[in-house]
């Protein structure tokens, strides 16, 4: 299983930038490019807090796990 980041959606749902979500959380863009990329291998519950304020949402909403390709059903 792996977790998805669905940072992409969100910001195109509000038609915001990611320059403009990265001024208003206070993160750098190559911190935010990594987390959309989902190569991020860790995020702090403050960075997340931060983000989900800033687009009004959950963390689910962010966040999605699902099953890997290679994993079989039980």
């Amino acid at each position: 299983m792996r977790i998805v980041v669905e940072l992409d959606h969100l910001l195109a749902q509000r038609q915001m930038t990611l320059t403009e979500l990265s001024e208003q959380v206070g993160l750098t863009l190559a911190n935010l490019s990594i987390l959309k990329t989902g190569k991020a291998r860790a995020i702090r519950f403050s960075t997340l807090a931060a983000i989900c304020a800033a687009l009004d949402c959950q963390p689910g909403d962010l966040l999605h796990v699902v099953a890997d390709e290679t994993e079989s059903p039980d």
